[in-house]
């Protein structure tokens, strides 16, 4: 019997916080983001209206509906960062060229400006965390297939859709 509770205690327990991918993600998130803060606030910007900025800057105007995608952010969520950026200055909701029903995202001259200021974030944030850039390259890599796992497994299966 004790041969047998030995056996167990020198088993990872499987639920174990540190062992939980989950709970790396969520640190490495709030720290990773607390680390780009020093960098935003003297641009007035938040962590998530960066991702925002950085996605015009590098899409130019978009419609609400494809920078959802592009976040992956619902448009609820997607909204008030918006409101936000365009009371600073920084962007300018208009009515899409290409579909008159829906808004497009542009860039102001001001936002369009700050995209030089912003262009010192990237190394900046490399030399904070000290690591080498194929390092976080391949982490990102790693972290984009996670992304698409979760994502394919989010999908209904052909049971659950028949179902519906």
């Amino acid at each position: 019997m004790l041969l047998q509770q030995r056996a167990v205690l020198d088993e990872p327990d499987a639920l174990a916080l540190e062992r939980q991918v989950c709970f790396a993600l969520s640190v490495a998130a709030r720290n990773v983001v607390a680390v780009y803060r020093p960098f935003l606030e003297p641009m007035g910007l938040t962590h998530p209206q960066y991702l925002v900025m950085l996605a015009l800057w590098q899409h130019g105007s978009v419609s609400v509906k494809d920078l959802s995608g592009l976040l992956q952010l619902d448009p609820g969520t997607l909204s008030p960062l918006v409101k936000r950026l365009e009371a600073a200055g920084l962007v300018r909701r208009d009515r899409d060229p290409r579909d008159e029903r829906a808004l497009a995202i542009a860039l102001t001259e001001q936002g369009r400006s700050l995209r030089t200021r912003a262009e010192q974030i990237p190394p900046g944030i490399v030399a904070r965390l000290g690591m080498d850039v194929a390092e976080l390259t391949s982490l990102r890599e790693a972290l984009t297939r996670m992304i698409e796992a979760a994502q394919h497994a989010l999908e209904p299966t052909a049971d659950e859709a028949g179902a519906r």
